[in-house]
């Protein structure tokens, strides 16, 4: 094909001209490189993938579907497969991103970040704030618009992108493998809010002493060995967690519809019954005021003092979910009714949950009620497939 040809010069050229030039002439090349070819090629590979997925023709080469067909024949991985899949199959319903996107003034990877969010609350809902999304893309790297997007799905369907996030929890795991060569491999996944806990723990302590030879990646490895050792055990049983900072409305934390989600200040956003949950047991900070933090006034005060939860472990001992003996130093203080919504922080308002049905409680919408003495659990109501 002549076009192909083209393009391979093209391709020649530049390589030519990256292999010569030095300080902004090169800069600039690599700038060009992806604004006028990988981007805008990457647009057209996304219109063209659009019409042989309607057309079925991947069945011609045997392949049971395309994104097999792009594994085999493009020599994609699965994953990069199925995302460009999906951004040729929303960006067409986006007529703003796909002009944006062949202009190379925005990139693969934003344009991806908008058509997965166009997957999971629907086109529509996308393109009515189209405009306000691609300018949040202009200022943007990939990975912040992550969060915008998130926070975007969040306001426009809470439980949507709750039963997201509890997907992804559902796929957590750690896997250490068996020695080899006298080491030990660790390999796994967490969900947002436990990967910012386990690097808030880890980098603990990160920053290297004046004799200190370690790279960053030892340091982390010593501090995990540190920590799975007991060292950072208080003296009142109960674990020292790191300090996780969350930022959440006021409408968040009530419950209010169309509240935005959670933001984890190193990056990544929770639900609101996750910011609910977190905020059972911790300390809280209320900002008040107008203004780029002019005059605010700040109340911290911590929702369980340690003396009423030391009050809480001598009365539950355990988890108290029916059927849970998880011991205390694995549970968290749960407000049966919500401190947001009047809940005191006392004794008969509390109880021990382990950090599984704590999570039950608040992301699996199941009800926790003392009664005479006892605790009862239901599960959330089940809607009928016709509602």
């Amino acid at each position: 094909m002549a076009a192909a040809g083209q393009l391979r010069a093209a391709k020649d050229a530049m390589h030519a001209l990256v292999s010569e030039a030095d300080g902004p002439v090169l800069g600039e090349a690599l700038i060009q490189i992806r604004e006028a070819g990988i981007d805008p090629l990457e647009a057209v590979f996304a219109a063209g993938l659009r019409r042989f997925d309607q057309s079925g023709d991947y069945a011609a080469d045997g392949a049971l579907g395309p994104v097999a067909w792009l594994r085999w024949k493009c020599k994609l991985s699965g994953g990069a497969a199925a995302e460009r899949l999906t951004v040729a199959r929303q960006v067409d319903q986006l007529p703003k991103t796909e002009q944006a996107f062949s202009r190379g003034e925005l990139s693969y990877q934003h344009v991806a970040v908008l058509a997965r969010t166009a997957e999971h609350i629907g086109v529509e809902a996308v393109r009515k704030e189209e405009v306000s999304l691609l300018r949040a893309a202009a200022t943007h790297d990939p990975g912040q618009l992550v969060g915008v997007a998130k926070d975007f799905e969040h306001r426009i369907d809470a439980q949507a992108a709750l039963a997201e996030a509890n997907c992804a929890y559902e796929r957590r795991y750690l896997h250490i493998g068996d020695p080899v060569d006298g080491l030990v491999r660790l390999d796994g996944l967490l969900d947002v809010e436990g990967g910012a806990i386990v690097r808030r723990a880890l980098n603990i302590g990160m920053l290297p002493g004046a004799k200190d030879e370690r790279s960053a990646g030892q340091r982390r490895a010593d501090r995990l060995v540190e920590i799975c050792r007991g060292s950072a055990k208080t003296g009142e049983g109960r674990s020292s967690r790191p300090h996780l900072v969350i930022r959440a409305s006021v409408e968040t934390l009530t419950k209010t519809a169309g509240a935005p989600a959670g933001e984890i200040e190193d990056g990544g956003t929770l639900p609101a019954e996750t910011v609910r949950r977190v905020a059972c047991d911790a300390m809280i900070s209320r900002i008040l005021g107008t203004g780029e933090l002019q005059s605010e006034i700040s109340r911290a005060s911590r929702t369980v003092p340690p003396a009423t939860h030391r009050g809480v472990a001598a009365r539950d001992r355990h988890c108290v979910f029916p059927g849970c003996d998880r011991p205390m130093i694995w549970c968290d203080a749960h407000h049966l009714k919500f401190w947001t919504d009047g809940g005191p922080t006392t004794l008969e308002n509390l109880a021990l949950l382990c950090r599984p049905h704590h999570r039950k409680v608040h992301e699996g919408g199941w009800s926790l009620q003392r009664k005479d003495g006892r605790f009862i659990a239901r599960p959330p109501e089940r809607r009928s497939r016709s509602s």
